[in-house]
């Protein structure tokens, strides 16, 4: 048994969810069944977890507890390969602020709170309590890996864990325009037309209609949830006007209801992809 299966064993019993990484720090292609999502990647729509294919598929959604799937003869050669071992911070309610450098690791000492870090071979990386959306380059040397991405494992790290702050998630909110139209015109075949999409109360009834249609759900939780995801982001996920307080509104509905964060997270990263956002 190789030493990244041991390491990776040993954090799935921590309940951490792990994947294989080749060279490169990146994650082991989708099988040819899987490959371009022509799966529709459906074995991972509410969670992340492996498909049922014969390798590790669907990159970070491929993280996984599941000591027989991690050790299974279908993975034996992923692990042969693997160059390293990765984990899903959000699967783990976790959020990693990764420093690529020198530099980054001193502007996050001047301002970010400290909490555990970790040494990694540029830099570090920060790991506070609680999830959000990853970004990259949210600025120079600066990653945010949490929802529906990984990180490497590079040990437990040192110091007392914070909460995640609300500098950390301000890095990956856009700074608004300096104009910003409560209503654009769009085209509509060949006619002017307005979307409402900006207009706040528009918006604010569509949150409150999706928080309602979770909350009600008796039944198929899961499905309901994905399902009022999709229809959010379908008349709102493209002008731009759904901010992270929306989505946690969203998220806390549905934990409300059950939902773990992972869940939530892999829900709404599902319903981006099926509308190519």
């Amino acid at each position: 048994m190789s030493d990244h299966l041991n390491t990776a064993l040993e954090l799935a019993e921590a309940g951490v969810p792990v994947l294989p990484l080749r060279a490169g720090k990146l994650p082991f292609g989708n099988c040819r069944a899987c490959a371009g999502s022509a799966c529709g990647d459906r074995p991972n729509m509410l969670a992340a977890g492996p498909c049922q294919c014969p390798k590790p598929c669907h990159g970070w959604a491929a993280a996984t507890t599941d000591p027989r799937t991690l050790a299974s003869p279908a993975w034996a050669a992923a692990w042969r390969q693997a160059a390293a071992v990765a984990y899903h911070p959000a699967g783990t309610l976790l959020t990693v602020v990764d420093l690529d450098s020198p530099a980054a690791v001193a502007w996050a000492r001047q301002s970010l709170p400290p909490t555990r870090t970790v040494a990694t071979t540029r830099g570090e990386h920060w790991i506070y309590r609680g999830t959000m959306q990853s970004s990259n380059g949210v600025r120079p040397g600066v990653d945010i890996k949490s929802r529906m991405s990984y990180a490497r494992w590079l040990g437990p790290g040192t110091g007392t864990m914070a909460d995640l702050p609300d500098a950390v998630r301000a890095l990956v909110v856009k700074e608004p325009s300096t104009v910003r139209p409560t209503a654009v015109t769009v085209p509509t075949g060949g006619t002017g037309g307005e979307c409402p999409h900006r207009t706040p109360v528009y918006l604010e009834r569509g949150i409150a209609m999706a928080e309602q249609r979770i909350t009600e759900a008796r039944e198929a939780i899961h499905a309901t949830v994905y399902r009022t995801f999709l229809a959010v982001l379908a008349a709102h996920g493209r002008c731009g006007c759904l901010t992270e307080a929306h989505v946690e509104r969203l998220f806390a509905a549905a934990q409300a209801k059950g939902e773990r964060p992972r869940h939530c997270a892999d829900a709404w990263g599902n319903a981006r992809t099926r509308l190519g956002l």
